[in-house]
C-alpha cells in the first residue's frame, strides 16, 4: 500500500504574522514543499501536521482577504 504521507523533513516553518509573543495561539506554515502547505502548531512542533494541496490552501487565504 502506497504512503500519502508528505516527507516534512526539508520543510521550512514559518510563523504566522498574526500569532502573538506571549505563547498564545501560533500557527506555522512551510510555503517550501511543492504542491503542499503544511501547517502545525507552533506550540507543539513535534505534533500532527495538516497538509493542504497549495490550490486550496491559496483559495482558503483569498477567501480570508476578502472578508
Amino acid at each position: 500500500m502506497a504512503s500519502n504521507r508528505t516527507d516534512l523533513s526539508t520543510a521550512v516553518w514559518r510563523k504566522s504574522s498574526y500569532s502573538n509573543g506571549d505563547g498564545g495561539d501560533c500557527v506555522e506554515v512551510a510555503h517550501n514543499l511543492p504542491g503542499t502547505v503544511p501547517v502545525r502548531d507552533s506550540k507543539n512542533p513535534q505534533g500532527p501536521v495538516l497538509a493542504f494541496p497549495h490550490d486550496s490552501w491559496a483559495l482558503f487565504l483569498g477567501s480570508l482577504q476578502m472578508s
